[in-house]
């Protein structure tokens, strides 16, 4: 007999999530005044996907040139091909030397230039004097394992303050009531007992949903647990048609080789050994931004230009690079080429391809990280950051190394607003929370005593070929044809999942029924993702439609937002913030 008893904790806030962006807001809140706060995650914070950011954390230091905030924030929204909100560029950039000086106070360990200051390096996207100068070297990084650095840092000052983790719960549902938060329903997976967590203010931070695509630099976690949550309950998901490419993950494989290698001065070469980016970006060459080099090797490939006997990858060559830069500031670069492609970077270039890497939409907010319900009225006591959230800083394609300080900056200025807004809050929770509870817990019952006929395929089957639909039928390039394909063919396989029927109808440790809330997050953001680029008839950044090819700022300067309404989805635009 399943146990379905409920437990309760009382918290004045949580956060879903314990990497980069959770940690810093539960650290900004303690040090607001909030004192009774909870950290909810699925893994142990050390594993969040925070740790595989290599190359760095923007920051107009002008440690090695000239630089300015403003610049950066030029860069960014021309990065985001127009569609990042300005307020919330202007917070991200400049704030940016105070959150670097903050890491700083914490313990990380920036990598130092000869006089002693923080080394920047050169990165994708990133001009001084507003785009008329040279190349910016506002990268600061730690190595090329920047985001180790930052997250272990981060647990670090955590554990120093009285914040409680609860690690390896799995959240299921959010507890709205009246557009209202009032907390989470989780299961704890050691003990097989469901919790419910209740709160005055929640705050969202599961990163992205990039393992809707089977190649992918992102880690298995990845599965937008986050952007789920609030879409089951009927809460809307922005600019989901833009997920990045990023040009250099090792081809078939898709780990990461870190754009800081490009940085440090390594080429990309086609099967004729040209340095073909001079035909599609003669200025920035390499250090393009990631939109436009994702295309023009997918073109390369596409042309023929490919290398290997299938002509189906790139080489990204370092043997210009010295042995002083390779190991001093790429050794993860030599690691990982050695153990995955099997290749010593001094002597042999990398296969590399295109690979589904960040997702640029998710959980719509105001610069206050408040979320915005479809008719943009704020949702009480919901907060979202990070990769899961769209405030919009990175708008159709996010510069390299923002993506770090959007952690930082953004999570720091959740944590303060939770403690300026407690009191309030604290007055409106709801004596309902354990009834709303009761009702998603029956959802969970339903699923767990479900009988089907279909014993023939597996969560894994089926995840894989949803995988498969994504790659085909929204990927670099897309089309009216390929994207009502993959919406018909993910309606499909979704009617199979709902069919299917768990072995494992115990609670405790069972990873069958995580692999189904996950799976079903994955399908959930891959209807959402699908949907909203069959919409959007323009190509902007990392959206690319081959039948409307030029960006149409007259009608699509817009953030897309998609909600769910019964079985059906519905699709408005909201304007951008310039």
């Amino acid at each position: 007999m399943i146990n379905f008893e409920l437990t309760s904790k009382q918290f004045d806030l949580i956060i879903i999530g314990s990497g980069g962006s959770g940690l810093m807001a539960a650290i900004s809140a303690f040090d607001s005044g909030v004192k009774n706060i909870a950290i909810i995650s699925k893994v142990i914070p050390t594993n969040s996907h925070t740790v595989a950011a290599k190359g760095g954390i923007n920051a107009a230091l002008g440690n090695v040139i000239e630089d300015d905030w403003k610049w950066h924030a030029f860069d960014t929204i021309k990065g985001s091909d127009y569609l990042a909100d300005s307020d919330a560029v202007e917070l991200l950039c400049k704030g940016a030397a105070e959150a670097i000086i903050d890491l700083e106070k914490m313990g990380v360990v920036f990598s130092r230039e000869k006089d002693g200051k923080i080394a920047q390096r050169a990165y994708g996207g990133q001009t001084t004097d507003y785009g008329k100068g040279e190349i910016a070297y506002r990268a600061c990084y730690s190595k090329d394992k920047t985001g180790q650095t930052i997250l272990h840092t981060l647990y670090s000052e955590a554990l120093l303050r009285d914040i409680k983790f609860f690690s390896e719960f799995f959240v299921t549902d959010l507890l709205i009531d009246n557009n209202a938060c009032h907390g989470c329903l989780a299961i704890d997976l050691n003990e097989g007992i469901f919790t419910v967590f209740s709160s005055a203010a929640t705050i969202i931070a599961t990163g992205g949903y990039s393992q809707i695509y089977r190649n992918t630099t992102s880690s298995l976690i990845c599965t937008g647990d986050g952007s789920a949550l609030a879409f089951k309950e009927g809460l809307p998901l922005q600019d989901m048609e833009f997920v990045q490419f990023h040009p250099t993950g090792i081809a078939k494989q898709g780990f990461l080789i870190t754009e800081a290698a490009r940085g440090e001065g390594a080429y990309l070469l086609n099967s004729q050994g040209e340095r073909f980016m001079k035909n599609y970006a003669p200025k920035m060459m390499e250090l393009s931004s990631r939109d436009i080099i994702s295309r023009a090797i997918a073109t390369e490939i596409i042309e023929g230009r490919g290398c290997g006997e299938e002509k189906n990858y790139i080489n990204l060559d370092l043997r210009n690079l010295s042995e002083e830069t390779l190991t001093g500031k790429l050794p993860g670069v030599i690691e990982i080429a050695k153990n995955f492609a099997k290749i010593d970077v001094r002597k042999s270039p990398i296969p590399i391809a295109p690979t589904a890497h960040y997702v640029m939409g998710g959980i719509p907010t105001n610069i206050d990280c408040e979320v915005l319900d479809f008719s943009n009225k704020t949702v009480q006591g919901l907060m979202a950051i990070g990769e899961t959230a769209c405030v919009s800083v990175h708008g159709a394609n996010r510069l390299g190394c923002n993506s770090l300080l959007d952690l930082i900056i953004f999570g720091k200025i959740s944590g303060k607003k939770v403690a300026q807004k407690i009191s309030i809050l604290e007055n409106k929770k709801s004596p309902e929370v354990m009834k709303i509870a009761d009702a998603k817990l029956l959802n969970i019952k339903n699923i767990l005593e479900k009988k089907s006929e279909n014993k023939n395929i597996s969560l894994n089957e089926i995840k894989i070929k949803l995988q498969n639909i994504n790659e085909k039928y929204l990927g670099v390039f897309r089309n009216k044809n390929l994207l009502e394909q993959g919406f018909s063919s993910l309606e499909e396989l979704f009617i199979i999942f709902k069919n299917y029927d768990l072995k494992n109808k115990n609670l405790l440790w069972n990873d069958e029924l995580t692999s189904y809330f996950e799976l079903e997050n994955l399908f959930l953001n891959s209807f959402a993702a699908i949907f909203s680029a069959s919409k959007r008839t323009e190509s902007r950044g990392a959206h690319y439609r081959e039948d409307f090819p030029t960006r149409d700022d007259e009608n699509w300067k817009k953030h897309s937002l998609v909600v769910k309404d019964g079985d059906g989805l519905c699709f408005k635009v909201r304007d951008v913030v310039v």
